[in-house]
Parts: C-alpha cells; sequence; structure tokens
C-alpha cells in the first residue's frame, strides 16, 4: 500500500435520485416536486446541491442545481433554486431529475432506499426458488426498474421488473435475495419460442391425409 493510499482515500460516493421536477410553480422560478424521498426536508436543506438528469441537448446538461428554499404548499412540495428566478428558467428544468452524493459506507437513513450497487447480483426468489438475479438497476422518471437475468439464460432473455412493492415485497440485503410477486407471464417464455421452427412442428402436426391437424398449429405471441 502506497503512503498515499494510507491516509489519503476518501469514501466511495454513489448517488440516490431524490425528487423530479414536475411543473413550474408562480412567477418566481420555483417547482412542484415529485419526490423520491422519505425525508424531503433532510434533502431539500438550503444550500444541497443535486447533480441534474437532464437530455443532453439541455442548456442544464451537465450542471447543479443549489437548493435557495423549501415549503410546503397546499400539501404539495416546493422548492426554489439558485439560478433560477423566473418562470421561464424554470420551464427549462421541467421533468428534471434530482440527485444528491452519498457515501456508500453510510447506511441510508430512509425506508426501502438502496444503492444500486446493494441490489446488483442479489437473487431473485419467487414462490421460495431462486428464479435469477438482479444484474443492473434502471432509473426512470415513472418508476425504477430491476433488471433481471433468469437462471441459466443469457442477457437477451432479461426481463424487466418494476421496482414497487406490489411486485417487489421483500429485499433482503443481508440475506442476498428479493422476493418477487410478479403478474403472470412476466417470467414465462411466449407461446411458440421455443427451438424448433414453426414450420417443421406444423408439419410434424399434419395428419398423414394432409388435413390440417386438431386444434390451434401455433399460439399467438403478444407484447406483456
Amino acid at each position: 500500500m502506497s503512503d498515499g493510499d494510507a491516509a489519503g482515500a476518501q469514501p466511495a460516493k454513489t448517488q440516490l435520485r431524490v425528487g423530479r421536477l414536475v411543473k413550474a410553480h408562480g412567477l418566481k422560478g420555483a417547482f412542484k416536486l415529485e419526490l423520491y424521498t422519505d425525508d424531503p426536508e433532510g434533502r431539500f436543506v438550503p444550500g444541497n446541491t443535486f447533480t441534474l438528469q437532464v437530455p443532453e441537448t439541455s442548456p442544464w446538461h451537465g450542471r447543479e442545481l443549489k437548493v435557495r428554499e423549501f415549503r410546503w404548499m397546499n400539501s404539495h412540495p416546493v422548492a426554489f433554486f439558485e439560478g433560477v428566478d423566473d418562470r421561464t428558467v424554470a420551464e427549462e428544468l421541467v421533468k428534471a431529475i434530482l440527485w444528491i452524493d452519498q457515501d456508500t459506507e453510510s447506511p441510508t437513513q430512509e425506508d426501502d432506499a438502496w444503492y444500486d450497487h446493494q441490489l446488483v447480483g442479489l437473487d431473485v426468489v419467487r414462490d421460495g426458488a431462486v428464479i435469477g438475479r438482479v444484474v443492473r438497476v434502471d432509473h426512470f422518471p415513472a418508476q425504477d426498474l430491476l433488471i433481471v437475468r433468469p437462471t441459466g439464460r443469457g442477457e437477451d432473455a432479461d426481463v424487466l421488473v418494476p421496482f414497487v412493492s406490489a411486485i417487489v415485497p421483500e429485499v433482503d440485503i443481508d440475506g442476498g435475495r428479493v422476493v418477487v410477486t410478479p403478474p403472470a407471464g412476466l417470467f414465462e417464455e411466449l407461446p411458440g419460442e421455443d427451438d424448433t421452427p414453426r414450420e417443421e412442428t406444423a408439419s410434424e402436426d399434419t395428419d398423414a391425409s394432409g388435413g390440417e391437424p386438431e386444434g390451434d398449429a401455433a399460439a399467438d405471441s403478444r407484447e406483456d
């Protein structure tokens, strides 16, 4: 270990998604927020700085926002940020997602909040059986998705599982697993996608007289 490593090592950083700027509010640059945190008063303290997730074409791409004020108005969370002083500027930031740095070695202070690196690699359990593992977490404005790779399958078979309590009711970091209760069909293969070519299957099902086989020759596929 070098001398620099001995004393100068810094805790690893990750980012937590804490909110989204839903719409401009009023004429002075305020925003109504969609919160992804159980501690908004702790996250939106004046002076706290957020990384912005915006399109690359946005003039705000690569920039940060610093909180100027946070308040509740008619039960809605509203925030003001430095450098956003009127509605015109605020409109440029609508739909932006706010992220904040946090040490990975520090436990989160929020219920149902995990770092991506804590989730990746966990076994995915359904009805008591391991059916895959988490390979990635994708973040979108509407919700997060767990990308699950079914056991024994390649990346082309990855399943996108909405990371909501109705479908992922239990996350057991210490036990190395997440429990899922997916809707029917989410993890099952679509009919007609086995390794046997459909033409061959149809020819085998045709009777010797050349007539049509009984029942459906092939099931209709559908998008879930």
